[in-house]
């Protein structure tokens, strides 16, 4: 197992869990941080034991700030057009795993950015949410312009990215930035339970369904509604399939083989 400095890293049963441990500083995502972080989404990818990544922050009081601010003074032109956050982000939504953002306080800046990358966010009911970059001079880089208006729609989008200021949980599931608010000391047990949850789907049904959203989201409707229909018909083949429907009749859990 790779030593981290800046993050937590562990399985536990079905989920990865990775955890941003700067709590000092807020949980700021420092270069360093990034790239520890790209590394355990990579493993947690790899791990065949892995059926969902979550992401956290540790201390309590923030998921993460936002970019390490120290770094970002010096930052010039040519690394600012580096991925950096967006990378992660990407990575994150391009894994064929399930992610969940699990976010207990702060989540600002490249923070939310990370968070938008994941597939499900849940949060607690002291978290906070925004994009406080134009009051810094600059402009969300992490892909917030992009993602944030696609997952709440451009009215929000534009009150969050355009105003900066922060959003509470409650409104934050109104607007569905977020799905579910839980106790403080009842998240990580959510997620674990998430997680349990989309691990006893057939291998092939939570990738697949994470795909054709994605797709779905960029392509024209005709184009998606095609690919689906493709799409369906390769699991109609599976053994899995066979399996989870005799289940269903016969009134027993299934046994899954990812076949």
């Amino acid at each position: 197992m790779k030593d981290f400095v800046n993050i937590l890293y562990e399985v536990q049963g079905p989920m990865a869990l990775i955890t941003i441990n700067r709590a000092d500083k807020h949980n700021a995502i420092s270069l360093d941080t990034l790239s520890e972080l790209q590394t355990a989404v990579g493993m947690a990818a790899a791990d065949d034991v892995v059926r969902v990544i979550t992401i956290t922050g540790a201390g309590g009081k923030a998921f993460a700030s936002g970019s390490d601010l120290t770094e970002v003074l010096h930052r010039d032109f040519r690394q600012a057009l580096e991925p950096l956050v967006q990378g992660l982000a990407e990575q994150l939504e391009r894994t064929p795993k399930p992610t969940i953002a699990a976010i207990d306080g702060i989540c600002m800046g490249g923070g939310l950015e990370i968070a938008l990358g994941c597939d499900l966010r849940i949060a607690t009911p002291d978290s906070r949410f925004a994009t406080p970059e134009g009051k810094l001079g600059i402009i969300p880089g992490g892909g917030a312009t992009a993602r944030l208006p696609r997952i709440v729609g451009r009215g929000w989008g534009m009150e969050m990215l355009l105003m900066g200021d922060p959003i509470d949980a409650e409104r934050a599931l109104q607007i569905g930035l977020i799905t579910r608010i839980v106790e403080s000391d009842e998240l990580l047990a959510e997620a674990r339970r998430m997680a349990d949850h989309l691990a006893g789907f057939a291998p092939f049904v939570p990738r697949t369904m994470k795909a054709m959203v994605h797709f779905g989201m960029e392509a024209s409707l005709a184009g998606a509604l095609m690919l689906e229909k493709y799409a369906q018909g390769a699991l109609v083949q599976t053994e899995d399939k066979v399996e989870g429907i005799t289940a269903f009749l016969d009134k027993r859990d299934p046994q899954f083989k990812g076949r």
